[in-house]
């Protein structure tokens, strides 16, 4: 048996070997907005978002002979082994087409953390951590009205607890090794996301962004150039969403420092624009 289960574990890290996955392991407390945070970045960047919990009960409502093992521990108030979750994100990797992954909610504590890594061979490329204050979290969880039986004051303490006590060392972990990104997550939806975007954001994309966008709205460069230029932007936008927004950011950005020199920028450069973008549609 045991060889059998040695066997399995060598296919699925060879397999995953092969795949190579980029891992972002996303941590916070209960109310800390991770969720929407998880959101903004699949849209924005293309990752694909794992959430333990969701595989969880997803397993359960399949009604499998695991999904049927999995609801019985949590009626009995006990803890589901790592290695079932493990088994579940691995099949969620594997199963997906893409190779960037958010991973929500896990790992829950130190054992999850190490049993990951023995069993997958994946070290996450850092850990996105949501800073929030306690009082802002309940604040949060008490005001929403998403009929969650879990979000009263009693259950909710629990919770925070849970979470200092478990998922805290994990982070303390990868800190250490200088892979934890914290994020001030008390602040408002939109200036966490501006936080969360530089760190998703490749150091090299943004210089090239204003190189190419300085290129098309130069008025001492020839025609060609600027539009070869704006192809190139065009192109490499439309696979990446988190380029368009550079794209766009550096356009308008060099657009003003331009207005602000009177130089003239002619409208020809956004009518072309305007036509690549149907041509390549």
């Amino acid at each position: 048996m045991g060889t059998v289960e040695a066997a399995n574990k060598q296919a699925i890290e060879s397999t995953l070997a092969q795949k190579k996955p980029k891992v972002v392991f996303v941590l916070g407390g209960p109310g800390s907005g991770k969720g929407t945070q998880c959101a903004n970045i699949v849209e924005h960047f293309g990752y694909t978002h794992l959430s333990a919990g969701d595989l969880l009960r997803a397993e359960i409502k399949s009604g499998s002979e695991n999904g049927t093992m999995i609801q019985n521990m949590i009626k009995e108030g006990k803890i589901v082994p790592s290695e079932v979750t493990i088994k579940l994100l691995e099949k969620a990797i594997l199963e997906n087409e893409n190779d960037k992954f958010l991973i929500d909610g896990f790992p829950r504590n130190e054992e999850n953390r190490a049993a990951f890594e023995a069993v997958t061979g994946i070290v996450p490329e850092f850990v996105l951590f949501f800073d929030c204050p306690e009082e802002e979290m309940e604040k949060r969880l008490l005001g929403r009205n998403q009929g969650r039986e879990d979000d009263n004051i009693d259950t909710i303490r629990k919770r925070f607890k849970v979470f200092l006590e478990s998922s805290l060392p994990v982070i303390e972990h990868y800190d250490s090794k200088g892979k934890v990104r914290k994020i001030d997550a008390a602040k408002p939806v939109g200036e966490v996301f501006e936080a969360v975007k530089a760190l998703f954001t490749p150091v090299d994309e943004k210089p090239r962004c204003v190189a190419l966008t300085s290129l098309i709205l130069s008025s001492t460069e020839s025609e060609y150039l600027r539009k070869i230029s704006l192809k190139m932007l065009l192109m490499e936008a439309r696979y990446d969403s988190g380029m368009l927004l550079n794209l766009l950011s550096s356009f308008a950005a060099t657009l003003f420092w331009n207005m602000k020199q009177n130089v003239k920028v002619g409208s020809s450069y956004v009518s072309y624009a305007t036509q690549r973008m149907r041509y390549d549609e």
